[in-house]
């Protein structure tokens, strides 16, 4: 009997080892038909791409660029290039090889200034910041700043949804106005020396836009102006500033304070054949006069580095009023605020 149950036990446990052979075997050979790709065998979860994020320091996550590597001279060779500045400036032919662009595909080069001593800065470049998301592409942001305050700013800017290039400076003044120029010059500089092509302007944090503007202005070839609505809540003050024109022609300037115009007449003895100086949210150009002058007009090259960019765009605007599209259809239409 014994000899009998250790008998049963043996076969029991062959059987059974051969099952588990059996069972193995199969899945090995539908396996080998399988695809190697584990992100098709599960239908219900796609596979999702994985980002690593750094874990640099914010001025090279940010794209902040300090002013001074990027005053450089033109005649800079590229091999000595300041470190870290990974972007060499394309050859000076590089412009003049592209195709012309259709006004839609233009990049819309959006130049903000700041300042430190304002207490609503940071909402109002949020606020615009939600205006130039509602604008086709391509657009590309450049926010200038104080070095000693962009870190708030970056950490804002991150969340914005807009293509953007945050540039700093480390100078320090006491003239509102001059370091406002500076700071115009900083990205002028900047966008001259890496080529990059498009229509330049100057949105002030706290403008206000119609954003029928921004297809507008696409369609300047090289320089453009507008009407600009000057309105300050504490001064109980609305202006207008600007050109007058027929059709796109510009005929004369207007710098007329419209408070206690209830009619909002606008008659030629108001009318100056010349402004002093334009609203730098009222013109825009294209960028490739800095680097292309003579492609312009412009008989003689830039002057180098120490050239005061906003400077000679004024210039160039003011020295001859026929290159000026007046935008839109007789400077009808007021599409820009500043607050």
């Amino acid at each position: 009997m014994g000899s009998m149950d250790r008998s049963k036990k043996r076969s029991h446990l062959l059987k059974k080892a051969l099952v588990h052979f059996s069972l193995c075997f199969v899945m090995g050979f539908f396996t080998g038909f399988a695809p190697h790709s584990t992100a098709t065998l599960f239908h219900d979860r796609p596979v999702k791409r994985v980002g690593v994020v750094p874990s640099a320091p914010v001025d090279h996550m940010e794209r902040v660029v300090d002013a001074s590597l990027i005053q450089i001279p033109r005649s800079l060779p590229a091999a000595v290039l300041p470190e870290g500045d990974a972007d060499p400036p394309p050859p000076k032919d590089v412009g003049r090889a592209r195709e012309p662009q259709s006004p839609s595909q233009r990049l819309l080069i959006v130049v903000t200034t700041t300042r430190s001593d304002d207490r609503l800065q940071g909402a109002y470049l949020r606020r615009l910041a939600h205006t130039l998301r509602l604008v086709p592409p391509p657009l590309l942001w450049l926010v200038v700043q104080d070095h000693a305050d962009a870190l708030t700013t970056a950490e804002m800017l991150r969340t914005t949804g807009v293509v953007y290039r945050h540039l700093t400076f480390k100078e320090n003044f006491t003239d509102p106005a001059a370091e406002a120029d500076h700071q115009c010059n900083v990205a002028l500089s900047h966008v001259e020396y890496h080529r990059l092509t498009g229509i330049v302007h100057f949105a002030a944090a706290s403008n206000v836009y119609d954003l029928r503007f921004f297809d507008e202005i696409r369609e300047i070839e090289a320089f453009g102006t507008w009407p600009v609505a000057v309105v300050s809540t504490n001064r109980k003050r609305a202006a207008l500033d600007g050109p007058i024109c027929h059709s796109s022609k510009v005929e004369g300037w207007i710098l007329k304070d419209l408070s206690d115009d209830k009619r909002l007449l606008v008659t030629s003895t108001d009318m100056n054949l010349k402004p002093p100086k334009i609203n730098i949210s009222g013109f825009g150009f294209n960028s490739s006069i800095l680097w292309d002058p003579e492609r312009w007009g412009r008989p003689t090259s830039l002057p180098d580095t120490s050239q005061d960019s906003i400077k000679f765009v004024h210039e160039v605007i003011l020295e001859d009023e026929t290159k000026l599209k007046g935008i839109p259809a007789d400077c009808s239409r007021i599409m820009v605020w500043q607050l």
